[in-house]
């Protein structure tokens, strides 16, 4: 995985479900921490929102970090004007992992995309649902990492510049 091929995705991470979803505030943390990263190396973030009008927002921790936010009714998001040309790789956050983060990398695996779903920045209202979405989409070829692993393969190496600040953010 590397920062010059991938967009971070933040999947549905909104005002009026995220309270729902268990550890919630860890998820959120979590995405930030990605948001933050990505903003530092270069990494477009994009966003979906699931009926807006209804589940608000993306949550306001979140919301200066994407570039593009495409409201959604479609439970998966697909490619269409959401990757930019020359990203390959999706990186993944959001909620709920069973169902709008698993429909959309289920999309773009099937669309020759790799995707990488970041298991502790990815939540459910139900533990198990996640548990289950995340074995499925690893069946259907996505590759469950965490966020700690998706910051230093970003960084590849102890010298990259922006190392200091990438690290900051695991304090």
């Amino acid at each position: 995985m590397t920062a010059a091929n991938a967009v971070l995705l933040l999947v549905d991470l909104q005002q009026r479900l995220m309270p729902a979803i268990h550890d919630g505030d860890k998820v959120i943390a979590r995405a930030a921490r990605l948001g933050e990263a990505a903003t530092l190396l270069g990494v477009p973030v994009l966003a979906t929102e699931q009926a807006p009008e209804k589940l608000g927002p993306t949550v306001e921790q979140l919301a200066g970090y994407p570039h593009l936010v495409m409201p959604k009714t479609r439970f998966g998001a697909d490619e269409s004007g959401l990757v930019p040309p020359g990203r390959s790789e999706i990186v993944m956050s959001g909620a709920e992992a069973h169902v709008c983060v698993l429909q959309t990398a289920l999309h773009l695996a099937g669309d020759g995309h790799r995707v990488l779903i970041v298991a502790d920045a990815v939540g459910s209202r139900d533990p198990d649902d996640k548990a289950v979405a995340l074995e499925r989409a690893r069946a259907a070829g996505a590759e469950i990492v965490t966020s700690e692993m998706v910051l230093f393969e970003w960084l590849a190496d102890a010298r990259h510049p922006r190392f200091r600040e990438v690290h900051k953010l695991l304090k």
